[in-house]
């Protein structure tokens, strides 16, 4: 998957960026009253409010606003209801999208992500169209340099991880969605420096995609994202780091 760490890293940073101004807090709180609602306002016991809940820690929300989310989600507070919807389509060369979404409105959020689709050159597609092509796993970004490479892999896998891939700048370790946890936490503990790491749908299989395609499959992606009833956007495509370095301006 060349190219899939960077992306991982470059919105990683982007969400660091726009946690600053306050952009995704939206979003973290939506997650957090949702994932308390469906299983309770416990952390221990809950592992998407446990996930949810870190994410706002690493966004450096107030804990304040985290409590709150819960106990909209538990109930305890006066809450709006959302509505976890999937969204699946194809952007430009046929690349795979599939946006995960919490709306108070499904009717409003339908319509803008059938515009933004149309816009960007792509179409939305009936449930079930790409969702087989991603698997639910952990995903963590280590760049080279900070760690030697054969330390990195012996303490991944010998934490759980089920492998890991050299990139062309980074290093990729997935998990099973259970493990994730586990081998972030021994990570750290042993001071590795993490360029990323989430829970996310990685793609069983990509579409290479370069130049003004690349730009279009990204400007697809970047405004889906920007959306804030949408959680999460995954695609399949393979954009090499070079060019996923000369559009971010890096």
């Amino acid at each position: 998957m060349s190219g899939h760490s960077k992306w991982a890293s470059i919105k990683h940073k982007k969400g660091a960026a726009d946690a600053k101004r306050g952009k995704v807090f939206t979003k973290l709180i939506r997650e957090i009253t949702v994932a308390a609602k469906a299983a309770g306002g416990n952390p221990d016991t809950n592992p998407r409010l446990r996930l949810a809940i870190q994410h706002a820690k690493d966004a450096n929300m107030p804990a304040g606003n985290v409590d709150r989310g819960i106990k909209k989600g538990t109930g305890e507070l006066e809450g709006v209801n959302y509505e976890e919807i999937t969204y699946e389509g194809y952007g430009p060369k046929g690349v795979a999208v599939m946006v995960e979404a919490l709306t108070d409105n499904k009717n409003r959020t339908t319509s803008d992500v059938r515009n933004i689709f149309t816009k960007r050159g792509g179409n939305m597609a009936g449930q079930g169209a790409v969702g087989w092509i991603f698997e639910k796993k952990g995903y963590i970004v280590v760049q080279k340099g900070v760690v030697d490479e054969d330390k990195l892999m012996s303490i991944a896998l010998e934490s759980g991880a089920e492998d890991m891939k050299t990139e062309e700048s980074n290093y990729a370790i997935t998990t099973s969605p259970g493990d994730y946890e586990k081998v972030k936490k021994e990570l750290l503990e042993n001071s590795i420096k993490l360029e990323s790491a989430e829970i996310t749908s990685v793609p069983k299989s990509v579409i290479k995609v370069t130049g003004e395609d690349a730009k279009k499959v990204l400007a697809l992606v970047n405004d889906l994202e920007d959306n804030d009833d949408i959680q999460n956007v995954y695609a399949n495509f393979d954009i090499p780091d070079e060019i996923l370095n000369e559009l971010e301006g890096k």
